[in-house]
């Protein structure tokens, strides 16, 4: 199929940009088009117009600063895969998550800003974005305005961004050089969507967790955090199990049972049922807290014995 009639515009500034999206419901964005020009192609999106924002060279910029990492709403996937991109423990994690969007030929186009802006349950920085308590930037006729992550994703596709206000950019906090940090997706081929993904982040004193954060992919309607997980994991020890497996009395696999059970609400897919996707959950929690337990001992220089 061939998309629908529309007009098109190209904007040299955020508010230009912003302008023309107030010209009617009917507007979209372009970014990097990954979902956008599919769903036109298919005509299950017909927009009147479309704003292509890639000369908006002010939307083009990374930047660390102050504790912070600001992506701008044209950095693509792939700036994440070069090493040193992004600093610390969170260059780690967004290194492990973005060879899991799609392939290369989507992550030197797709953007970050552009997933979240889709809000995709199965998008792997959405999760992100929550877990971190990311804050979005969006401007829109009455000016700038930030929405707190855990306030922006409202169901499938949904969220509670305006029509007629652009995502400028999104802020991470950095994460302390001895968060450790883990990201694991389990999905039916390499081309499919997430049937389950985790994100995690562990911080310890001598040697027992005192803050876990924990995001979920396509878990849900939309991305979620795992509360009843994170909040089973304080005060119990980082050390992760010796070996692959997990036994089930470790602080891991409780945590990923409480995940399953308490924060995850999954939907049926054709090749996976619900029951299937808890037990992916559960398992999926503990080896990425493994993973996040062993980065943590990597960055302290300590090391961690089996647990028994």
């Amino acid at each position: 199929m061939k998309p629908a009639a529309f007009d098109y515009v190209v904007p040299r500034t955020v508010r230009e940009a912003v302008g023309a999206l107030g010209t009617g419901p009917g507007a979209r964005i372009l970014a990097g088009g990954q979902s956008l020009i599919l769903e036109m192609r298919l005509q299950r999106v017909r927009p009147d117009l479309v704003v292509d924002i890639n000369h908006v060279a002010e939307l083009g910029h990374l930047s660390a600063d102050d504790g912070t990492l600001r992506v701008g709403a044209l950095v693509r996937h792939a700036a994440f895969e070069r090493e040193g991109a992004v600093p610390g423990p969170l260059g780690t994690l967004f290194s492990r998550a973005v060879v899991n969007v799609a392939h290369p030929p989507i992550r030197s186009r797709g953007t970050l800003v552009g997933s979240l802006a889709w809000a995709h349950p199965a998008a792997e920085w959405c999760a992100l974005a929550l877990a971190l308590d990311a804050a979005i930037e969006v401007h829109g006729p009455g000016g700038p305005r930030e929405i707190a992550a855990r306030d922006y994703f409202l169901g499938p596709f949904l969220t509670s961004r305006a029509q007629d206000e652009l995502i400028a950019a999104v802020r991470f906090p950095l994460l302390a050089d001895d968060t450790g940090v883990g990201f694991v997706e389990h999905r039916r081929t390499h081309f499919c969507f997430a049937q389950v993904a985790v994100a995690a982040t562990l911080t310890a004193s001598d040697g027992v967790i005192t803050e876990a954060r924990i995001g979920l992919v396509n878990c849900a309607d939309r991305p979620v955090r795992a509360h009843a997980a994170e909040r089973a994991l304080i005060g119990a020890e980082i050390t992760p199990p010796a070996g692959h497996r997990v036994p089930g009395d470790h602080p891991f696999a409780r945590a990923g049972r409480a995940a399953a059970e308490r924060d995850a609400a999954p939907l049926p897919e054709p090749y996976a049922d619900v029951e299937y996707r808890r037990q992916a959950v559960a398992v999926l929690v503990g080896r990425t807290l493994c993973e996040a337990a062993r980065d943590r001992l990597s960055r302290t220089g300590t090391s961690g014995g089996g647990h028994r």
